[in-house]
């Protein structure tokens, strides 16, 4: 499941991160072979593909990138549950 969550986090920050990177969109629409239009509309609704996803963060890919995107993920995973250190090892002994 923290990979569905993760992958939905990633989903929903995808045109944030393009903005992070600095890249242009028709830089980024020809290097992935897409229309102008078609990446405008792409990064406006969303509907990306899995593959189109992987290409465009190996395009992207950049230390500040990089930081946005710890960010978020960090941000979802502080409304996970937690427990405490004793509680862990009391779980391991049984």
């Amino acid at each position: 499941m923290d990979i569905v969550s993760s992958y939905k986090v990633l989903l929903a920050h995808v045109a944030n991160l393009i903005e992070v990177s600095g890249y242009r969109q028709d830089y980024l629409s020809r290097k992935m072979g897409l229309k102008t239009a078609t990446f405008s509309a792409k990064k406006q609704k969303g509907n990306w593909t899995p593959d189109e996803v992987e290409q465009l963060l190996s395009i992207i890919n950049n230390e500040d990138v990089e930081d946005y995107m710890l960010l978020r993920l960090m941000e979802n995973m502080e409304s996970e549950e937690t427990i405490s250190y004793e509680d862990f090892k009391s779980q391991l002994a049984i």
